[in-house]
């Protein structure tokens, strides 16, 4: 995927829960407790599953919306991804979480 269509991500006034302000262990632990299902912000909070996911949609966490999307998954996300968080992303991700746990 480009970088350009991730830029093309629309969210569309999604509602973001609160997320806690302390940043994820970078554990072993930590990583097998991480899945798909987590938020976007608790991936990026890990340095290993954030690299994960920046293989995946580079520049994630520099997108203008990031504020709004953060508290979202994938998943979640998909529907206001304007195309850019694919199936294929997303199965993507969830292969390379899986295999670290």
């Amino acid at each position: 995927m480009k970088t350009t269509a991730f830029a093309a991500l629309l969210i569309l006034g999604a509602a973001t829960p609160a997320m806690a302000d302390s940043p994820m262990e970078t554990t072993d632990e930590a990583v097998a407790k991480l899945s798909i299902d987590n938020s976007i912000e608790e991936l990026m909070a890990n340095e290993v599953t954030a690299a994960v996911l920046l293989k995946h949609i580079p520049g994630i966490d520099e997108h203008p919306a990031y504020g709004q999307f953060k508290g979202m998954s994938l998943i979640e996300l998909q529907p206001w991804s304007a195309g850019a968080v694919t199936d294929e992303i997303i199965a993507a991700v969830k292969a390379d979480l899986e295999a670290l746990a």
